[in-house]
């Protein structure tokens, strides 16, 4: 028998251990890819999978919500009188798998080797939304001392890995239907699997597509070099220009609004159990850099920064085409901290570009995405509800981190009014967004508890 202390859904798990497993297998066969044509109908079967296991966990009014762009899907259980209201948040949609012939199994094919479930979304995010909806499932079938002690509502994005362009008009036209007392994210990660942890921040991207134009057409190098403008340089030194020596972002005012840590941030990261040489070697690289003064962590959460994705011109085949290229395009993105503004920074960037070319060279600017920067405060009683559920169910009180990436969560927080706790389970050797995607099966389980574990703390809380 479970005493008081344990897990009120240890029973429940232990008993459906391989139904949950078997039923994430079964997500992750559908090839819920939003960025590419030829999936967007397998996104659509993504989100009416969903659906019918929001119905099975026992969520009512369940629907799937068009948008102009992939469904999100809701559903909800509001029988808890007097008990706050929490939204789980969380995609159903997945990242690209190539390079495929780096899988050592297909991708959409799940596969288990040495404790760990391999296949696109296994962690981001399938799993993790898996776990909230099992735990629904386990204490609406009447595990643990009763059923859910808070009102749950769920919504499962379609876009969030095309950077959610139609998540905040969904918030905006569905803001009194997602009305919510906190907000429950299923989409970060913890420090390590014996080391809890509790995301408090994300950053917030700017990201540009940048086209340059020198010329109508590639000329050949023989004939016209030495005597007209090639894109590639061009390209190369507007990209070279982003930053200084000291690995800071050369756009004026870019750090004007930067919010600074506090002592208790800086006390937060240095408890944390950080091996730079061995998070470089995971990182598979064999230095590190970045903006002077500040260290790994710093410039990981708490600082902004510039990188070129992508950079593209001429001719990149075998053996030699000679030819100054006549276009060159470079892919461009900011991540943005506390207190700093997306459409600022883009209006900067913007300004200043095109003063790093020269006339006659057309510069063409395209902004594809711009997500604000959001935090929580960990003094906060939402969190510390958070943290009690975790501990119980790791065994330790788990530390707080921030999020180097990005997701909708400011925009969550700031349309619906509401805290955002990230309550994740996904590990640094998920390799998400990279071959040989997995999940710890261990995880998902601590995932299914610890999130019956929040909803018993909240309840507390009300």
């Amino acid at each position: 028998m479970l005493s008081a202390a344990d897990p009120i859904l240890g029973e429940f798990l232990a008993a459906e251990r391989d139904a949950v497993l078997d039923v994430l297998a079964d997500w992750l066969r559908i090839p819920s890819i939003g960025v590419q044509p030829v999936h967007h109908r397998d996104v659509a079967l993504s989100a009416e999978w969903c659906a019918e296991r929001m119905a099975e966990a026992g969520l009512e009014h369940v629907e799937v919500l068009s948008t102009q762009g992939h469904p999100a899907v809701y559903g909800d259980w509001l029988h808890a009188d007097g008990a706050l209201t929490a939204l789980v948040y969380g995609h159903h949609d997945v990242q690209p798998v190539d390079p495929l012939d780096e899988w050592a199994s297909p991708p959409f094919e799940p596969t288990v080797r040495s404790g760990r479930m391999f296949g696109r979304g296994a962690s981001d995010d399938k799993g993790q939304v898996l776990c909230h909806l099992e735990a629904i499932r386990g204490l609406l079938g009447g595990h643990g001392p009763g059923t859910l002690p808070v009102n749950v509502k769920v919504l499962v994005e379609g876009e969030e890995e095309t950077g959610s362009p139609h998540f905040e008009m969904l918030l905006d036209a569905e803001r009194e239907r997602l009305a919510s007392d906190v907000v429950v994210v299923s989409d970060s990660s913890m420090w390590a699997a014996d080391v809890p942890s509790i995301s408090t921040g994300m950053r917030g991207p700017v990201a540009f597509d940048v086209g340059i134009r020198s010329a109508e057409r590639d000329l050949h190098s023989g004939v016209f070099g030495g005597a007209v403008p090639n894109a590639a340089h061009w390209a190369a030194r507007l990209v070279t220009a982003l930053h200084d020596r000291r690995g800071r972002v050369a756009l004026p005012g870019f750090y004007d609004a930067v919010r600074p840590l506090t002592a208790a941030d800086r006390a937060d990261m240095a408890v944390l159990p950080l091996d730079e040489a061995a998070w470089a070697a995971a990182a598979s690289v064999a230095c590190l850099e970045g903006e002077a003064g500040h260290s790994l962590l710093e410039r990981l959460w708490a600082r902004p920064t510039c990188d070129v994705t992508g950079l593209h011109s001429g001719y990149g085949g075998p053996g030699v085409k000679t030819i100054i290229p006549g276009s060159a395009r470079a892919k461009i993105t900011f991540r943005l901290v506390p207190d700093q503004s997306p459409a600022a920074v883009a209006a900067a960037f913007e300004a200043w570009a095109p003063a790093q070319l020269p006339a006659g060279v057309h510069l063409e600017i395209h902004r594809e995405a711009a997500i604000g920067p959001a935090l929580t405060p960990t003094e906060h009683p939402a969190v510390a509800a958070l943290s009690r559920a975790i501990t119980r169910v790791w065994g330790r009180q788990p530390l707080f981190t921030r999020s180097g990436g990005s997701g909708p969560e400011e925009a969550l927080g700031r349309v619906l009014g509401a805290p955002v706790l990230h309550l994740g389970i996904g590990l640094a050797s998920d390799r998400i967004h990279a071959p040989n995607e997995g999940v710890d099966l261990e995880q998902v389980g601590r995932g299914v508890l610890a999130a019956g574990e929040l909803w018993r703390e909240l309840a507390r809380r009300a």
